[in-house]
């Protein structure tokens, strides 16, 4: 397996530090201040499995393993009190995650959504959402005509409990699209 080093991180990055795989938020390269001392990597990364935010140091010289990150094909299923119920579409294999591995995700998760669940040796632990998911408006208020500017919004709550902003011409019970990257609404579905 060939070993990442510090100076070859990127955003995005899969990394294994102390056996535990990261992904990089954000890395700053810091030059040395006196003369021979090698050049340092600050980063901070986020914990796969527990999504804790981690700020750590390295020499350009570490190296780091890729971790046994993989993607399969997954569907929800329901929630309850146990938790989020998935179905591995390969394998046919149920598992759960709880509300804290999910965090906001879960504002976005519909029964039968398809979706990507990454697995860390063999076990799940965190999901890839789609790009965009298209969810009913439950409450809204009615959009009042007298607002003058054209890219008027006004507040609505989604099927999943989500939050979101939405042109005024948008009503309850319609089907809308929304970016599961910011959160936004982006159209109609």
């Amino acid at each position: 397996m060939a070993l990442i080093g510090a100076n070859e991180l990127k955003r995005k990055m899969l990394i294994a530090v102390d056996g535990r795989p990261y992904v990089v938020m954000d890395i700053f390269f810091a030059s040395p201040s006196a003369r021979g001392a090698s050049a340092m990597v600050r980063t901070r990364l986020r914990d796969l499995i527990t999504d804790a935010v981690l700020e750590k140091t390295f020499r350009t010289s570490e190296k780091f393993e890729e971790p046994d990150i993989s993607l399969a094909p997954a569907s929800f299923l329901y929630s309850d009190a146990d938790g989020f119920h998935f179905m591995d579409e390969g394998s046919f294999e149920q598992f759960t995650l709880t509300e804290e591995q999910l965090g906001d995700d879960r504002l976005f998760l519909k029964e039968g959504i398809s979706l990507q669940m990454r697995k860390y040796n063999g076990v799940p632990i965190s999901l890839q959402l789609p790009l965009f998911v298209d969810l009913v408006v439950t409450s809204t208020e009615p959009g009042t005509r007298d607002s003058g500017s054209g890219g008027a919004t006004k507040p609505a709550r989604l099927e999943t409990g989500l939050q979101v902003r939405v042109p005024l011409f948008i009503k309850e019970g319609e089907l809308v699209r929304v970016s599961t990257q910011s959160g936004e609404f982006v159209g109609r579905a």
